[in-house]
């Protein structure tokens, strides 16, 4: 406990040394630990958390999001972001990512300026730095900060700290955006992000937390479109039951076929 004191103590720092801050907010674990210690820390006129609203972010996880920032009195804007229109993210290449935190930090960039900001941030963790991260590049490249990782907190530190403030994201699962569940290679539209995001509030709705709805546009070679439901081994036992329930609001939302995955999701 006291390295995560120490730990905390230099991200007040840094938080500080860059005030007043810009904040890449999504609502997810690590942004919005990220956004109450900037309140706790900076109070309201020194920080804003900006919130990149697109067809790949789900309506649930902005309000979500937007209920969170109020109880914590910060404050947050909503900035409408393009990155669908850019071809080179549309193609949905393996740096995809790259492509969606340029069009964010850009958006940010001109923010921060217009309102006098002097840096910008977003909320990867120590943990991060393990894997390979397209948008990093981008952060790099518009000079934005990483306090949490530059603080050396990791993920499992960041949920235990998020507990004691009572931040209702201490647990909760990993949230990338929608696009991330159509198969690289394969073109994200604003069709197929729609289709994604009826189909998972319709598994929502039967009391699964943890999965995924991977949307094929070409299901087996067979020309149709197809959703492949993932959920977590953990609540797969649930399955039997619901397994008619869960096919046939998926077909509703317009997947002619639907496979459930017996791995589950991993």
């Amino acid at each position: 406990m006291e390295t995560l004191r120490s730990k905390q103590k230099a991200l007040r720092d840094i938080l500080r040394a860059h005030a007043p801050l810009l904040i890449a907010y999504s609502g997810g674990v690590d942004s919005a630990y990220l956004l109450a210690e900037a309140r706790r820390t900076l109070g309201r006129d020194a920080m804003l958390g900006v919130i990149a609203d697109s067809a790949s972010l789900p309506r649930k996880a902005l309000e979500a999001a937007l209920e969170l920032a109020a109880s914590l009195d910060a404050p947050v804007e909503v900035v409408p972001t393009e990155e669908l229109e850019n071809p080179d993210y549309a193609k949905n290449p393996l740096n995809r990512c790259y492509f969606c935190k340029a069009e964010l930090f850009s958006k940010l960039e001109k923010l921060a300026s217009s309102k006098t900001f002097r840096a910008l941030a977003y909320g990867e963790n120590a943990d991060d730095m393990k894997q390979v991260r397209p948008g990093r590049l981008a952060a790099t490249e518009f000079s934005v900060v990483a306090p949490l990782r530059d603080a050396g907190l990791s993920k499992e530190e960041i949920r235990t700290a998020s507990r004691e403030l009572g931040l209702p994201t201490a647990d909760a699962p990993a949230q990338p955006c929608l696009s991330s569940r159509i198969p690289h290679g394969t073109p994200v539209t604003r069709d197929a992000l729609a289709m994604v995001e009826a189909g998972e509030e319709w598994v929502r709705t039967l009391g699964f937390s943890v999965f995924r709805v991977r949307h094929l546009a070409d299901f087996g070679g067979i020309g149709v479109t197809g959703a492949r439901l993932q959920i977590a081994p953990a609540e797969m036992g649930r399955l039997p039951a619901l397994r008619a329930q869960l096919e046939g609001g998926l077909r509703a939302v317009g997947y002619s076929e639907v496979e459930i995955d017996p791995a589950g999701y991993q």
